[in-house]
């Protein structure tokens, strides 16, 4: 829930109040009535993946492009794994490697 707690608002229509997202994708490893309840108590459908089913619920396709994304980040060697101590240059190395990702993309 913390996690939750700090995404920031969306921003929608010029004029219209920022508002939380929508959906809330997960994996089977949060399927548990006590978490469904929480995120619905935040206006905030749940799509978690029920354990015991088949794979190909569907999720996939939208965890698809997290896991891409850090495949992406995980070509610079600096942030496979993380030597610096502080957090702000961490935060730039990740910063810089988005920025070289987004830009061999356009590249293209």
């Amino acid at each position: 829930m913390p996690l939750i707690e700090a995404v920031p608002p969306v921003r929608g229509k010029v004029g219209r109040p920022r508002r939380r997202p929508d959906m809330l994708y997960a994996d089977r490893g949060y399927d548990h009535d006590k978490y469904r309840r929480l995120v619905w108590s935040k206006n905030i459908k749940p799509q978690i993946a029920r354990r015991g089913t088949e794979h190909g619920s569907g999720l996939g396709v939208h965890r698809w492009v997290v896991e891409q994304t850090v495949a992406l980040l995980h070509w610079f060697r600096r942030l496979r794994i993380r030597w610096e101590i502080r957090d702000d240059i961490h935060e730039a190395f990740m910063t810089l490697a988005s920025a070289i990702i987004c830009w061999r993309r356009l590249n293209r």
